[in-house]
């Protein structure tokens, strides 16, 4: 059994190799087609716009979505007096709240001022799912505060009646068929923003199921099973958005991209021009939700100004091509012996 393990750890491990082969060669061949004809093949003008309007669709109908669901689960908090299903009813509140910040990011990096934000607003997009993030982190830090209240020193009797569970059960259910149903549409779009919002909806589909069945449990069983739900809900929220935080605080320290994605620029610059005799340095780190990219690349010492600026200014229009990127500065120079540029900045 044991080396049949053993064997099949090898095979992952293979498989996993020739797999990153495939997506180096892949990526080599896209920067191969932009480097001879300058542009990357993808969508059209027209596709790109009908995309980005499907994407403010998927937006506009998760927000009136939180809405109406959102006076759904008061009613039904108000019916049963769960404190579990007023912890996702609060979830839900704090979905609009959310919606409206990741709207106005979107709103804000749409609308450019290149006098106040000569490099455009991108970085808007990371600071609205932080902020996002904080108050639904700060959101489960209240629920447990009042649950273990609740657990250590509340006599009340949890009890539902017929119809009123039956209520209950019928809003909560519907609210999680169709933030499932949502949850799917947007996670079939790439935009960050309509990626968080599917995010969003899985976590409502979570807490809704767990809302309810605390809030059944508590009414035929025993009434600490309600708190504890409610504490189990804001615990998962605490966890779920500390990661997103933490994702979102790498994007803006300016982490370095990975090492395969560097390969892949490497590979553009050097094969940008006959007259590259050297490539110093290649730096791709992130400064919001995309890339800056910084390339020293070594021309001959005795090349004309024009053609070596000509040079290295084409080579910044091909970088700025590729959509992860959202500026590039490609610096020149005529020998790599020297001391590296910007070194105290690395010390």
């Amino acid at each position: 059994m044991l080396s049949m393990n053993v064997i099949q750890g090898q095979e992952d491990n293979i498989a996993e190799y020739y797999q990153q082969q495939v997506e180096v060669l892949e990526g080599f061949t896209e920067m191969d087609a932009l480097a001879e004809r300058g542009f990357i093949p993808g969508m059209s003008k027209e596709e790109r716009d009908k995309l980005a309007k499907s994407e403010t669709f998927a937006i506009r109908i998760s927000n009136i979505a939180n809405m109406v669901l959102f006076a759904a689960k008061v009613y039904a908090s108000v019916r049963s007096g769960s404190l579990a299903i007023i912890a996702s009813t609060l979830d839900s509140l704090l979905d609009l709240l959310s919606g409206f910040i990741l709207w106005f990011t979107a709103f804000s990096m749409q609308t450019p001022n290149p006098y106040q934000y000569p490099i455009g607003k991108k970085r808007m997009q990371p600071l609205g799912i932080l902020v996002f993030a904080s108050v639904m982190a700060t959101l489960g830090l209240q629920i447990i505060l009042e649950s273990l209240r609740t657990l250590i020193y509340s006599d009340n009797t949890f009890n539902l009646t017929g119809e009123q569970e039956r209520w209950v059960v019928g809003i909560m259910l519907s609210v999680t068929l169709v933030k499932f149903l949502l949850m799917i549409y947007c996670r079939s779009f790439k935009n960050e923003i309509v990626k968080a919002y599917a995010q969003d909806h899985f976590f409502d589909v979570i807490t809704n199921v767990i809302g309810l069945i605390a809030a059944l449990l508590a009414n035929w069983f025993d009434d600490w099973m309600d708190p504890v739900g409610a504490i189990i809900l804001a615990l998962y929220t605490i966890r779920t958005w500390s990661m997103t935080v933490l994702e979102n605080v790498n994007s803006l320290v300016g982490r370095s991209a990975a090492p395969e994605y560097l390969q892949k620029l490497t590979y553009l610059c050097w094969n940008h021009h006959k007259a590259v005799r050297h490539i110093d340095t290649v730096r791709a780190y992130t400064f919001g939700s995309h890339y800056f990219v910084e390339v020293d690349i070594v021309l001959p010492a005795g090349m004309p100004l024009q053609e070596a600026h000509d040079i290295g200014e084409s080579l910044q229009e091909k970088l700025e091509l590729l959509p992860e990127i959202e500026r590039a500065f490609v610096h020149l120079d005529y020998e790599y012996s020297h001391k590296p540029e910007h070194a105290q900045a690395h010390s």
